[in-house]
């Protein structure tokens, strides 16, 4: 007779998610050796540097040979937080619906970059007139919206892209960021919080005592990744979660942005490490948070673009650059 201790423990939204994230992927090694092979071929071993290492990670998560970028998707998830109203932020809501506007219309400076390097931006509006919950008084999202935003982020993956950049837009975004790094990796909220330059010290001391309020709200949540996710991020760090995790899947890889998409491969981490090896980090920001979560990850970034934010920027810059890091390969026979 089953007693109540031994009854499974009920289903929840975020099992599925675990149940992704642990998921074993194997994948043939024999595109990266191609390319190492080549590449040795071409000069001495080490010639090629980082460029070298990113047509080997190429080959071996688009399982061919040689590794090429022919239909590369930039997912730009849009969302807006209850906390971006606090005094946190030097954007708005509103800048962030012009931004989106810009970009479907393909007159923002990102819409000129993506079509120099041939990447094809897709804008995710994410209930930009219903914004997460504040998250210093109560969590930001529900288990079963942060789960259903997590799979909403698979959307990412239409088109069947050879490799995937991801990006964020939105008010408030870089503080929730900084809540789930505190959350993530202890240390305190002014650590995490560092701005870049630009940032006014009235405006971090706001967002410092902001952090450590939802903190203290959320005590004793925020051991799991995923319940720090929904409780401090936003709909926009979920869908990264998502398509981060959808990427690995369908052996697609993922190229990261600024702090907050590292952030977001930094939940996916903290369930498995291993799941984010599809995961490249194209640049660093000025922001110096950005660079401690992605030691955090053990990822080094491409390039030091110097960025002051994130944007979708850097990782449409990164991906000429993973093109050039594939010209050597050109009409190489395949295998």
């Amino acid at each position: 007779m089953n007693t109540l201790s031994d009854a499974a423990s009920p289903a929840t939204p975020f099992d599925d998610v675990r149940d992704l994230a642990l998921r074993k992927v194997e994948h043939d090694p024999a595109p990266a050796e191609s390319v190492s092979q080549a590449l040795l071929g071409m000069g001495r071993e080490g010639d090629f540097g980082r460029l070298g290492e990113a047509a080997e990670w190429l080959a071996y998560w688009q399982g061919r040979f040689p590794p090429r970028i022919e239909n590369a998707t930039l997912a730009l998830f849009a969302g807006s937080h209850g906390i971006s109203s606090k005094e946190i932020t030097l954007s708005s809501d509103d800048s962030t619906r012009s931004k989106v506007e810009a970009l479907r219309e393909g007159k923002a400076p990102l819409s000129a970059i993506a079509a120099q390097v041939g990447v094809n931006i897709r804008v995710f509006e994410l209930a930009l007139d219903k914004p997460t919950a504040d998250f210093a008084e109560v969590p930001a999202m529900s288990e079963r919206e942060c789960a259903a935003t997590i799979a909403y982020g698979f959307e990412a993956l239409e088109g069947k892209p050879d490799l995937l950049a991801l990006g964020v837009i939105g008010a408030g975004i870089g503080t929730s960021a900084a809540a789930v790094a505190c959350a993530l990796y202890g240390g305190t909220a002014n650590y995490w919080v560092r701005p870049g330059p630009q940032t006014p010290k009235d405006v971090s001391a706001s967002r410092t005592e902001l952090v450590n309020k939802a903190l203290a709200t959320h005590r004793g949540h925020l051991d799991d990744p995923l319940e720090a996710l929904r409780c401090l991020g936003g709909r926009e760090l979920a869908a990264c979660v998502g398509a981060i995790l959808a990427a690995r899947i369908q052996s697609v890889p993922v190229v990261l942005d600024g702090f907050a998409t590292t952030i977001a491969a930094g939940v996916v981490h903290a369930i498995n490490p291993d799941a984010v090896a599809h995961v490249l980090s194209g640049h660093v920001t000025k922001r110096p948070a950005h660079e401690a979560a992605l030691e955090r990850i053990a990822m080094r970034p491409l390039l030091p673009f110097e960025f002051n934010t994130g944007g979708g920027m850097g990782s449409a810059a990164a991906v000429g650059v993973l093109k050039t890091a594939c010209a050597p390969f050109l009409g190489q026979p395949a295998n």
